[in-house]
């Protein structure tokens, strides 16, 4: 895939796929926008990151669902995650953090070293990097230390083995956006209270 940025958060893109889903998987786009108080720019971005994701296709205004879609939609919580990781992991964007991260010391990125990968692209780094952010932590790609501010490689987060009978380290679930007990990604505060106030986001979170 080409280098594409996301403008929309994960809770916004999953909101209107969910109503995609509840219009049997195609219909008019202005439509969709009416069904979620927008109007038809607003919901673009996420039409647009889907479609560049392989999830649905837009022709002559009518969105319909792709057969990765359809198998996202009917998937389990974590198994929609894996789809989406599956799909960001092909796109030149998220194969590039990957592998800086991989090559990093201790793997870890900075928002600051982000920042810097993205300067060589066409994209406005610093109205992104926290987009990418959620997106990376959202799929699991990689972690985020809030913190430091910086990006962690999944590798990087296994606890070495302890002595016989030592309890094993638990740096924090995946799922919970957390790096430690209590602490939260700053990442999330990007995401939008339009995605908390309509019902089918609600339901993609």
């Amino acid at each position: 895939m080409p280098t594409t940025f996301p403008k929309a958060s994960p809770t916004e893109m999953m909101g209107l796929l969910v109503l995609l889903n509840e219009h049997k998987g195609t219909e008019d786009v202005a439509r969709l926008a009416d069904d979620l108080d927008l109007e038809i720019d607003e919901i673009l971005p996420s039409l647009e990151y889907a479609e560049a994701l392989g999830l649905l296709r837009v022709v002559d205004g009518q969105a319909s669902f792709t057969d990765t879609g359809r198998r996202l939609l009917s998937a389990t919580i974590r198994d929609r995650k894996t789809i989406l990781r599956d799909q960001l992991k092909k796109t030149t964007l998220f194969k590039t953090i990957l592998r800086a991260l991989e090559s990093a010391p201790e793997g870890r990125l900075t928002e600051e070293d982000v920042q810097r990968l993205l300067a060589f692209t066409t994209a406005p780094s610093d109205s992104y990097v926290l987009n990418i952010i959620n997106w990376g932590r959202f799929a699991e790609l990689f972690r985020y230390d809030s913190d430091e501010r910086a990006l962690i490689a999944i590798r990087s987060r296994s606890a070495p083995r302890g002595p016989p009978g030592s309890p094993p380290s638990n740096p924090g679930s995946p799922d919970s956006g957390t790096t430690r007990a209590g602490s939260t990604g700053r990442a999330d505060a990007s995401t939008s209270p339009r995605d908390q106030a309509h019902p089918a986001a609600a339901v993609a979170a």
